[in-house]
């Protein structure tokens, strides 16, 4: 019967991770695992930036550099904007602080849990000195 109920809150909790997930720290970390977008957004960071010259510095094919920049603004890491000619990039850092701020609870989470589990070995350490 413990069993059960045991499950039933495992099952509870995972509901309950599931309503707070954001479809949109998906994208931020699928947009953020390629090392070709890391460091295009990385030159954004210095200041706007037109496509030919984030395709410069990876010799990649223009078609393919431009699937790069979808990604990174259909997580909305990036905004692009039509200059004349040429398609200018700017960089959203507001949107990191959705990543950063579940980084942050993760961190306080496992940190936490981290506390706990030294302070139990402290104390099994201690039972076994007292023996």
């Amino acid at each position: 019967m413990a069993k059960f109920s045991l499950w039933r809150l495992g099952a509870l909790m995972l509901l309950i991770h599931m309503a707070k997930h954001d479809p949109t720290l998906d994208l931020i970390f699928q947009a953020l695992s390629d090392p070709t977008r890391r460091a295009m957004l990385a030159r954004l960071g210095q200041g706007a930036a037109p496509v030919s010259e984030l395709a410069r510095p990876t010799g990649l094919a223009l078609p393919t550099v431009l699937k790069h920049l979808g990604v990174l603004e259909g997580a909305g890491l990036i905004a692009t904007e039509k200059s004349g000619r040429a398609r200018l990039c700017h960089a959203r850092p507001e949107t990191l602080t959705l990543a950063t701020d579940w980084l942050s609870e993760q961190r306080a989470l496992w940190e936490g849990r981290l506390d706990r589990f030294e302070a139990y070995v402290h104390s099994l350490i201690q039972e076994t000195r007292d023996e």
